[in-house]
């Protein structure tokens, strides 16, 4: 997810910074290669041990980073979008099926069971940010309805889940040091949100000017991305470790909304802030793979 959402940043920064447009798209055909790699070895995962997976997708905590794989689907969709329409309609609608199918299933979870206030943490925004990710193909492929539906979805329960989240953080036990980049979390939904909502109302049509709604979507993502960097002192305290890749896709993504931000307002303030913010997000998802790589090769990832 981290890999696609920053090709997908350098492809819509490539006209407005002169960069190659091949830039974007490597690294795009990397996050493939490494989707198809990650999904190989979970099915030879599940095959050998599907107990294990099982315990995976009834733990509360665990069960809400399932949806990155129907996530990362609707991602690749978007990346096939210029080079082959079928492709992308095959991937995209495995990819909203999925979506649809877990975000169901992770409710029903929620609803069904108790589940300790302690339990809750950013991450239970996945199975949120997928639906709003959903229009990004969805509109260019003709699926306006649809992607409509799975915006609302997303957006509604971003604004609940925002709600107990943060009861979460600030009234119980604070989140144990590894997840505090899981905080990086709060960034996606605003951020997608916006990208998402000017597809549907602009009909991708990047310099139309903003509406109220998109400025709220964006002006809460610049808030929240403000807010990480204040704490950016926390951050550097916590030891590497897995849940570092929680610092990868908001990032992006946030870089890809100012980047649209730019496009619609157009001036020398929001470039500025596009060219920051799309610094940033690039060296946070080499920093974080090359220490996952390290670890990996010293066999202490795990």
């Amino acid at each position: 997810m981290g890999l696609a959402g920053l090709g997908h940043a350098w492809t819509v920064a490539a006209p407005i910074l002169g960069i190659p447009y091949a830039v974007g798209q490597i690294v795009l055909a990397l996050s493939a290669v490494v989707f198809v790699l990650l999904l190989a070895l979970y099915a030879a995962k599940l095959v050998r041990y599907p107990r294990a997976v099982a315990t995976e997708f009834g733990d509360p905590v665990q069960i809400s980073f399932f949806p990155t794989f129907s996530i990362s689907l609707l991602l690749l969709a978007v990346a096939a979008l210029p080079y082959s329409r079928g492709l992308a309609m095959v991937v995209w609608t495995i990819g909203a099926a999925l979506q649809l199918v877990l975000a169901l299933s992770i409710i029903n979870l929620w609803i069904t069971r108790n589940v300790d206030i302690t339990h809750t943490s950013p991450a239970w925004f996945i199975p949120v940010v997928g639906n709003i990710v959903v229009p990004q193909a969805g509109v260019p492929l003709g699926f306006i309805e649809l992607s409509w539906f799975f915006f609302a979805v997303g957006i509604v329960f971003w604004l609940i889940l925002f709600t107990i989240v943060l009861y979460r953080i600030i009234f119980h036990d604070q989140l144990p040091a590894r997840f505090l980049p899981t905080l990086f979390i709060l960034l996606a939904p605003p951020a997608l949100g916006f990208i998402a909502y000017r597809l549907l109302t602009t009909g991708g049509v990047e310099t139309a000017a903003l509406d109220g709604t998109a400025r709220i979507l964006i002006g809460m993502a610049f808030f929240l991305t403000l807010l990480l960097v204040s704490m950016a002192g926390s951050f550097r305290r916590v030891p590497f470790a897995i849940s570092w890749w929680a610092y990868t896709f908001p990032s992006a993504a946030m870089a890809v909304a100012a980047l649209e931000y730019h496009l619609a307002v157009g001036s020398d303030w929001t470039a500025a802030i596009a060219a920051v913010l799309l610094a940033a997000a690039t060296l946070i998802i080499l920093g974080v793979a090359w220490r996952t790589l390290r670890a990996l090769f010293g066999g202490t990832l795990y």
